[in-house]
């Protein structure tokens, strides 16, 4: 039977599944007409449309052609119709004859303005699972989720998490109920009656307590199928995917007979147990702060990991340093088409390179060797960055109240001690690198010579190293000067050093001096920021490694208009309990002002204090 002849005037291309386009049929003999040959050196790509159609053999009989023509035009035939105009309808022995293969038809040329359609391949690549597509849509493929940082799940598991959680996690973090993205979080009965026990008192664990007791009131108000648990999104957190579930049924724990039932750590496993078996389709993980009932559940075989939502940074040699030494060939790389001018006292460099893109703004940089350079980061703009030079607090005549700097990170520190746009300062380094003496002579030298600042305030946390003493009498400032030892100590370094400097007024000049100072400096207590402004004060924050976020927001959130914040510590020397390096509070504001124009951070590497002292911390 001859072949359907081909419209004269084809309204668009025409192309077969093998991606060759057809030639446009014309009147010729039946000898003309052979099936097209599919192209083998040339993978073409099919159209959209096609991308899920087979393409056919190169060679096969027409009998073959026809059937498979037939079997595909029922789930091809839209794709199939020929765009021709006025095309007459075909007639029932032309649609019963064989084609050489299906044809399909590209649409109309659209507009300019219309997106183009990607090109598919001719084999649809399989579906990625619902929960790996979840995880590559994130910013970070080891955001944290809750418990432990989401990392990649193991090829064929295709289970979600649903995570139970100890008291302690809450206490600890009141948010951590919305931590957990689009996982499931438990809380079992008992893990309720711990809270109701801590919830009275005004300590900061009582606090959270009730906070997370409110929490739960406004999630479960209004709901009318607790079981079916209750999405986390509901108070407005977009991170919350998951849902809250309860403990609504008695668990029949299965634990060995050793372990007491009457324990709470103990019912809390058996909660665990017990989920793996009624939900086989999850991931039933124990999230604790309590290192032993972690080991208890993995001799139990249960999964059960720390919680590390809190923790700014996994290791704290990662740590934001705001120092960066520049490489060897910093000038090859960086020194053509530089710009140089001169404002304020101050020598400003533009320069182009690829080094440009790692600069934070207020970082350090220096250069030591034939062309040397020691200069701050004032401007990023791509790979195009503003240096200034700075002021060399290593020479006497640069001196602040009779201090210089004795390394490249004390001359570091003082430029930003001394910089009027610098509105927060922090200062980390080991025991005897100076952060409290120079704090303290910025401070004296702003506030009683250039008037900057009208007085210095000081605070710290009051965390004993060793046994508490007991109550102290007297008013507030009495009862913080034991705790202030550091102060008095760099006060009588700093008038010392006024009086050799050639203010020889013997006793009676030193004492006046001290008087001075005294009246210029203030001890507040930690426990009576809340609700307070300081207005052009110079705030010293010291030991600030033994707050927590929480606290630290307290304290910075207090400066009003022309108020500088200081903030001093050694994360390597944290008193208070349950915090560590990652989770300290000035772990997070280091981490968290990095790269703000008005803030800057150094990171002292040497100390100053005595060779004792530096042999010491060496080897202890």
């Amino acid at each position: 039977m001859p072949l359907p002849k081909m419209p004269t005037r084809p309204a668009a291309i025409l192309s077969f599944p093998t991606g060759e386009p057809a030639r446009p049929a014309t009147r010729t003999k039946k000898s003309d007409t052979a099936a097209p040959q599919a192209s083998s050196s040339l993978p073409l790509e099919v159209q959209p449309e096609l991308s899920g159609i087979q393409a056919a053999p190169a060679k096969t009989s027409r009998t073959r052609a026809g059937k498979s023509a037939s079997a595909k035009s029922a789930t091809a035939a839209p794709v199939g119709v020929l765009l021709t105009p006025d095309a007459p309808s075909a007639s029932p022995s032309m649609a019963a004859a064989p084609a050489p293969a299906p044809l399909a038809a590209v649409p109309a040329a659209a507009p300019s303005d219309a997106p183009r359609a990607p090109q598919a391949r001719s084999t649809p690549a399989p579906a990625e699972p619902a929960s790996k597509a979840t995880a590559a849509g994130k910013k970070t493929p080891a955001a944290r989720q809750g418990g432990a940082t989401a990392r990649a799940k193991a090829k064929g598991s295709q289970k979600t998490k649903m995570f139970v959680l100890d008291t302690n996690v809450l206490l600890h973090d009141p948010s951590s109920l919305f931590r957990f993205e689009e996982h499931d979080v438990f809380l079992p009965m008992m893990t309720l009656e711990e809270l109701d026990n801590q919830k009275k008192g005004m300590s900061e664990v009582a606090r959270n307590a009730r906070q997370v007791s409110r929490s739960l009131d406004m999630l479960v108000s209004d709901v009318d199928d607790i079981e079916n648990g209750i999405a986390l999104n509901k108070l407005g957190s977009r991170e919350a995917l998951g849902r809250l579930r309860l403990q609504t049924t008695l668990v029949e724990t299965v634990l060995p007979a050793s372990l007491p039932i009457g324990k709470a750590d103990n019912q809390i496993l058996g909660v665990v147990r017990s989920l793996q078996d009624q939900y086989p389709d999850h991931d039933v993980v124990l999230v604790s702060k309590d290192i032993n009932m972690r080991v208890k559940a993995r001799a139990l075989s249960l999964q059960a990991e720390d919680y590390f939502n809190d923790q700014v940074l996994e290791d704290s040699d990662l740590l934001y340093t705001g120092i960066l030494q520049l490489p060897a060939d910093f000038w090859d790389k960086h020194g053509k088409g530089i710009e140089s001018w001169q404002q304020g006292g101050s020598t400003f460099y533009r320069i182009t390179g690829p080094l440009c893109t790692q600069f934070a703004i207020n970082q350090f940089v220096y250069f030591e060797g034939s062309m040397p350079l020691y200069a701050q980061v004032k401007e990023v703009i791509g790979k195009t960055a503003v240096l200034q030079t700075l002021r060399d607090h290593t020479h006497s005549k640069n001196n602040v109240w009779g201090i210089t700097a004795r390394n490249r990170e004390q001359n570091f520190a003082l430029n930003l001690l001394m910089n009027p746009d610098c509105d927060f300062v922090s200062l980390l380094g080991q025991a005897g690198t100076g952060k409290t003496l120079l704090a303290l002579a910025a401070g004296l030298t702003q506030v009683l010579e250039t008037k900057r600042y009208t007085e210095i305030i000081m605070t710290r946390v009051t965390v004993p190293v060793g046994e508490d003493i007991g109550f102290l009498p007297g008013s507030e400032e009495e009862k913080m000067l034991p705790w202030m030892g550091a102060l008095e100590d760099n006060l009588d370094v700093l008038n010392m050093g006024e009086s050799d400097s050639g203010n020889h007024g013997g006793d009676w000049g030193r004492a006046a001096t001290m008087d001075l100072i005294r009246s210029r400096v203030k001890v507040k207590s930690l426990n009576f920021m809340r609700g307070r402004t300081f207005l052009n004060k110079f705030l010293i924050i010291d030991e600030a490694q033994n707050l927590t976020p929480k606290q630290m927001k307290t304290l910075v959130t207090r400066a009003g208009p022309g108020t500088k914040v200081i903030c001093l510590g050694n994360i390597a020397q944290i008193d208070t309990p349950y915090l560590t390096e990652g989770s300290s509070g000035l772990t997070y504001v280091v981490d968290r002002f990095k790269g703000w124009a008005h803030s800057g951070h150094v990171t002292l590497q040497r100390g100053e204090r005595s060779r004792l002292a530096d042999h010491a911390a060496e080897i202890l």
